[in-house]
């Protein structure tokens, strides 16, 4: 496992709807056990943007997160924060994180990883075809009285 493909799957749960997650991961079979190290918690984090995106950052606010930890009885550790109040999806995503790391890898990949992937693209692409659709292009007719 890559630190790159980590951070791939992380943003994947992270992203995906709420309910998503643990919808997806239930269907694949039953939860294994684990032990919490940091059972789901809510909390906040400071929101930094730029000035024009290159200049000095600012704070613009807080944003509600929710992180949690767990073990694996095999010793694999998961760890999850989402955006909002999602106790259910953070210990979901955590579960996934930590099984990533075991032989269940591949079938998580096929059953829940594969399908966020193919949701997230959707996503993307019918925004971005909503945008292009209100895209207007300006030009400048050429008067012939000159």
């Amino acid at each position: 496992m890559k630190d790159t493909e980590r951070k791939i799957w992380m943003g994947l749960m992270a992203k995906a709807a709420k309910g998503r997650v643990p919808d997806l991961f239930d269907q694949v079979g039953p939860r294994p056990e684990f032990t919490w190290l940091r059972a789901p918690e809510i909390g906040s984090v400071m929101v930094q943007g730029r000035a024009g995106g290159t200049g000095a950052p600012f704070n613009i606010g807080e944003v509600t997160v929710t992180r949690c930890a767990l073990q694996l009885a095999s010793g694999e550790v998961g760890h999850a924060y989402m955006q909002g109040r999602r106790k259910g999806d953070a210990e979901a995503a955590a579960l996934i994180d930590a099984l990533m790391q075991t032989e269940a890898a591949d079938d998580l990949r096929t059953n829940v990883l594969d399908l966020l992937t193919r949701e997230a693209t959707d996503m993307r692409q019918t925004r971005a075809a909503k945008a292009a659709a209100t895209k207007v292009d300006f030009f400048t007719m050429v008067r012939g009285e000159d």
